[in-house]
This record gives C-alpha cells, structure tokens and sequence, in this order.
C-alpha cells in the first residue's frame, strides 16, 4: 500500500505558505539588522524543501521495521541533549529570555525540544499501549499505573519550562498527554484529575515567574473591560487590575487583521509588518497573513490545518497497532493545539505563549520536527486500511 497522497500534498501546501511569507513579511527585519532582503526566504525556503525531502524519505520506509528505531533515538538524543544545554558554554547556545534553548551547530541552530516532542509523543504511545487497556480499575489502580508517567513529566516541565522557561510547550504536551491518556483507556475520572493536576502546576508556573505574570497582566488589561462589564460591580472591583501594561503587541495584532477585512492588502502590501509587530513572521505570522491576504486568505490556511489533522486522525482511527494509533493520535493533537495557542494569542482569547504555527512560522527547527513526525505518520498510513 502507498502512504497517504492527500496528507502529503497538504503539509507541502503549508510549508510552501510559510516559504512564501517568509519573503513578504520580515521586510523591516531584514532593515533593521542589515540583512539581505533575501535572508529569510532563503532560509525558509532551503528548511521547507529538506522538510518535504524527509518527509517523502520516511513515507517510503516500513514502520514497523525502522518507526520505534527512529522515534526512540530522537527521543533519547533530545533528552540528553535537553538536559546538557544549560552547561553548554555560550560558544555553543543560543539564548532567548535568559534561556538557552537553541545548540549552535556550522551554519545553523537547532532547538531540541522540538524534536523531543515528537520522540516523547512515541513514547507515551509504546508505554500507554503495553501498560494501559479498556478493563474496569479502580481509580486509586489507574493512579498507580500513570505514576511513572506523571514523574517523567515532571522532568519535562523541569527541563523545558524551568530550564528553558517555556511554558507554552509544557502546556501542549500536557494536554496531548491527558488525551492520549483518555484513549488509551483510562477512565473521565483520572482523565478530570490529569487536567486539574496540569491547571494547578500551570499556576504554580505563572505566579512562580515575574515575566510569566506580566504577561498574563498584559493579556487580562486587554480584555479585562469587556469580561467585567457583565459581571456584578463587586466582583469586577476585585478583579480589576488597575494601571495593566499596555498590549502593544496584541493591538497591533487585532488592528493588523481588521486592517486586512475580508481580502487582504495584497502579498507584500502589509503596513503593521513595518516595525509595529515585532516578531510578524514567527509568533504573528497569521496576524501578518491576515492583513495581507485577509479573512478568506487565513480561512484557507485554518482549513488546509485542520485536514491535515482530520487525515492524521483518520489514519489513527484505522491503525490496528496500537501503538500507531496512539502515536498518530499524538500527532494530530500536538498540531491542533499548536495551531489554536497560538491562533487564540494573537486574537487575545489567550495569552500568548510563543507557540509557532505549524508548517507556517519562520523557524527550521520546528518544520524539520513536524515534517519527522509527518513522514512517521506517513510510514504508518502504508498499514492503515485508507
């Protein structure tokens, strides 16, 4: 059987997106650090075409011969390599917020999480599927058997949001882990303790870091005169918060996407992209799209997304290896939450987390692991009854 075509052709649709607005948008970068105009294209365009090359490469291999080889040596290798990159002397990171998150390698930059995820995704996938099935336990035996789960987890909330301080990766794959729980078998019940255990190290993680509750300051002085305003007087005294930083950055957001309507400006014509949003092309690039080729340009895009993960879901649903299933499960989950943290960001329903949009950022590191995780799945399609 072949792999899966449709799936195929839209993630290359994507990345192709995403080299076309790595032209049109860092204008105003590539102005203020001296780059050549082309710098980014460049860049994005040699990222996108590997990416697609990998993703073919994989898509021909037999999963059930090369998948766990693959998928436990990223997982293996990212890990120790999370764990070393704080030791690392500068020569050798690069940091961001006080973080070392990138490894400097000749001629470009790597970021391990982002491949972690998609090696910790199979592996929860391999466990869950020998450890965990749909007979009746008591809530006190499904505890027990995901304890080994939540320790390893609390090394990755400690290697990626103390560590690197990046709370937005923690919280997608927290919640991929709680629903691949679900469907692995476990009850609603552990399933609402998972999301009320994660809702409680969220907080923690907040109100434990300054910049993280400036950043829900910012956020909540955003859209604090809209929620209060239908809430009883009371209660919308306490909740306040008087003298909220300005939301530079989300105003020029919503701005830039009113500024787009229903068509756009044009490819190239975007005005907020010229030193008003500051990071247009990686954490706003739907805003910079939006204003460019407006509301259906983006619905276009938001639709090519969510075929990508109905064609993943699809081949979970028809994956008789469990494993399979489990990991392709993963995948979808990990690309629709991606793409809905930040899509609510940029629009102010959520603060905002840094979360790339998938396929679609400017970023290497993120589209080469997605497109890992794409040809995986590919691989696995080849089994799937399509």
């Amino acid at each position: 059987m072949s792999a899966d075509k449709t799936l195929f052709i839209l993630v290359s649709f994507c990345i192709f997106v995403g080299i076309v607005f790595s032209l049109s948008l860092p204008v105003f970068t590539n102005l203020y650090f001296g780059y050549n105009e082309f710098h980014f294209f460049i860049r994005q365009f040699s990222v996108g075409m590997l990416s697609i090359l990998i993703m073919w490469s994989l898509s021909q291999l037999n999963a059930d011969k090369s998948l766990t080889i693959i998928a436990f040596g990223i997982f293996f290798i990212c890990l120790f390599l999370m764990g070393i990159m704080h030791y690392l002397p500068e020569s050798m990171v690069t940091s961001a917020g006080g973080a070392k998150r990138w490894i400097r390698l000749p001629g470009f930059s790597f970021a391990p999480v982002e491949f972690f995820k998609i090696g910790f995704v199979y592996f929860l996938a391999w466990s869950f599927a020998r450890k965990l099935d749909e007979k009746k336990k008591s809530l006190k035996e499904e505890i027990k058997l995901i304890f080994p789960y939540v320790a390893v987890f609390i090394l990755v909330v400690y290697l990626i949001a103390v560590m690197q301080n990046d709370l937005g990766q923690v919280i997608v794959l927290a919640v991929t882990l709680a629903v691949m729980l679900l469907f692995a078998g476990t009850s609603k019940r552990l399933f609402m303790l998972t999301v009320i255990g994660a809702i409680i190290v969220f907080i923690v993680a907040v109100f434990t870091s300054e910049h993280r509750i400036l950043r829900i300051k910012i956020w909540w002085g955003t859209i604090q005169n809209m929620v209060l305003s239908i809430l009883p007087d009371g209660i919308a005294k306490a909740l306040r918060v008087e003298n909220a930083p300005e939301p530079y950055q989300i105003s020029y957001s919503l701005n830039a996407i009113k500024h787009g309507g229903l068509f756009g400006q044009g490819i190239g014509a975007g005005s907020f992209k010229l030193g008003f949003l500051s990071e247009v092309h990686t954490d706003f690039v739907l805003a910079g799209i939006a204003e460019e080729i407006g509301f259906f340009g983006v619905l276009v895009i938001t639709a090519a997304i969510f075929l990508i993960v109905y064609r993943i879901f699809r081949i979970s649903n028809r994956s008789e290896n469990r494993v399979y299933y489990l990991f392709s499960l993963g995948m979808g989950l990990l690309i629709v939450f991606s793409f809905l943290m930040n899509a609510y960001g940029i629009t102010s329903l959520t603060p905002i987390k840094g979360i790339a949009v998938p396929f679609i950022s400017y970023g290497g590191s993120s589209i080469l692991a997605l497109s890992v995780g794409i040809g995986m799945v590919l691989m696995i399609s080849k089994k799937a009854k399509l």
